[in-house]
């Protein structure tokens, strides 16, 4: 292994796991990301730190958790004190570049403005293949000059915009300026960093090319699971009301056609995907360097499409939002477990790519402490014994909009549960609680099953106190009403 790799680091938007061959999907083909899998390690239960794109890419480029870095918002801006892991590559000599979508602050600071240390020397910067505005908009730039008739379509129909050819499309553009950027550091020899950053497979889902429809299997795509009547009555009140407020509304005022059409868009969103990776990881392997490039695959959070009645992501912890696909590629020399079941956060790539770059342990004890190495062979025996993610009042559908009363929700997940705590000031607090090892689907609540009384007290326990420790040592007062208030503690026993 090079005493420097060179590393790639491809992120997807609203990725879930299901949408991958290698993961267990029969319904479309995923052959290159597959084939990454199979070359390197598969992380079966990789978790965000929060369910929507802000906050969460924010924990990933910073290694941080929300209390750590203080956006707990889809319109938070990141604290200019705060910087992205890339900073420390680049004082260790890399050459670093963005070529997509960064979002680690809200949209509306990011077309104006650069973050302040986000450690890129190229910053190649788009929000989303429908937004064509803004000062900082590398994707509208290429368009305006090398496809100027569809740049006028896009412009004027935004999200509109059905199937986009595939040689105008966000991810063709980021993916080519990928392959320019490793061609151009390979022929210098100075070991790089590249992030692209797509927006596949990230609603409104019918933006893939029509040749992508060759590549999936209609006829196999299942049907949304839990959507009975009594089903949805099970939820609580909270993540109910997050999803009638949310941008393309309750379930339940579309038709199963209508949710089959997005399905069946999000899976061929899916597959082109794959077949841009296929181009980057083949670039690597034309120019000798697929081998000793470290390439990590994930996504930022995950889609709901119609399970539990539920759309798109919010305030809501099922698997389908919070547990995404991850893959690591390490140099072929260096022996790992092909399949890790064990329990990662998503922000654990920062640890593993700055350790992976020689940078000091002792730096990235100070600077990420929470962040694990996930080349450790000693921490992948047992990965972590819970994950955690938090949501705060985010308003998805609006970055003025704020729920009465306000969202506020924490789950802890351990290898054998998942819990979840709604609570706010304005009203009790309501939770859930799945056993993952039996009802994977995560379809009968246990929350109010005195049989299991014991186990939600232990995990309150262990949420309560985890979030004390952030609250003492982040930056939770950034984040209004970060956690529960105080007179909720108390009440939490006679849960």
């Amino acid at each position: 292994m090079p005493s420097k790799p060179n590393i790639l680091l491809i992120m997807t938007d609203q990725q879930r796991c299901d949408s991958l061959g290698c993961y267990g999907s029969d319904f479309v083909q995923t052959p290159n990301v597959d084939s990454l899998a199979r070359d390197g390690i598969r992380f079966d239960n990789c978790y965000v730190a929060n369910t929507i794109c802000t906050p969460s890419r924010a924990s990933i480029m910073t290694g941080k958790h929300l209390p750590g870095h203080g956006v707990y918002r889809l319109h938070d801006i990141l604290p200019s004190s705060e910087k992205l892991f890339t900073c420390h590559l680049q004082d260790a000599g890399y050459k670093t570049a963005l070529f997509g979508k960064l979002h680690v602050s809200g949209r509306s600071f990011e077309r104006e403005n650069r973050n302040l240390n986000d450690g890129f020397d190229i910053y190649e910067y788009a929000m989303n293949p429908h937004d064509v505005g803004g000062t900082y908009n590398s994707y509208a730039q290429w368009l305006r000059r090398e496809h100027p008739e569809f740049f006028k379509t896009l412009e004027q129909e935004g999200r509109n915009v059905k199937n986009i050819p595939e040689d105008a499309h966000f991810t063709t553009w980021s993916a080519e300026r990928t392959m320019d950027f490793i061609r151009k550091q390979n022929s210098v020899g100075q070991p790089f960093f590249a992030f692209m950053s797509v927006v596949d497979p990230h609603d409104p889902y019918g933006d893939y090319p029509i040749a992508s429809l060759n590549y999936i299997r209609e006829d196999k795509i299942p049907e949304p699971h839990g959507i009975s009547e009594e089903d949805v009555h099970k939820l609580p009140d909270p993540i109910i009301r997050e999803h009638e407020h949310s941008y393309l509304g309750n379930f339940h005022k579309y038709d199963m056609q209508d949710i089959k059409e997005m399905r069946k868009g999000y899976y061929a969103s899916v597959a082109f995907l794959d077949k841009q990776i296929g181009r980057v990881l083949n670039c690597l392997k034309e120019l000798d360097i697929y081998d000793d490039t470290i390439i990590i695959f994930l996504s930022d959070h995950g889609d709901m499409l119609g399970d539990h009645s539920l759309l798109i992501k919010g305030g809501y912890f099922f698997d389908e939002c919070t547990r995404v696909p991850l893959i690591i590629k390490p140099p072929a020399s260096v022996p790992y477990p092909s399949v890790v079941s064990g329990l990662v956060q998503a922000y654990d790539i920062a640890a593993t790519i700055l350790h992976s770059a020689g940078i000091s342990p002792d730096v990235i004890q100070k600077a990420i402490p929470d962040s694990r190495n996930l080349l450790d062979r000693t921490f992948l025996k047992t990965c972590r014994d819970e994950v955690y993610c938090l949501y705060r009042n985010t308003g998805i559908g609006d970055e003025r909009t704020y729920f009465s009363p306000p969202n506020h929700a924490s789950m802890i997940r351990t290898r054998k549960y998942r819990l979840s705590l709604y609570h706010n000031a304005e009203t009790e607090p309501k939770g859930e609680l799945y056993d993952m090892e039996k009802d994977p689907l995560e379809e009968n609540n246990l929350w109010n099953d005195q049989m299991f009384a014991h186990i939600k007290a232990d995990l309150l326990i262990k949420l309560c106190n985890w979030l004390t420790a952030q609250e003492i040592s982040g930056l939770g007062s950034r984040g209004g009403e970060m956690f529960p208030d105080k007179s909720q503690w108390l009440n939490l026993n006679a849960l």
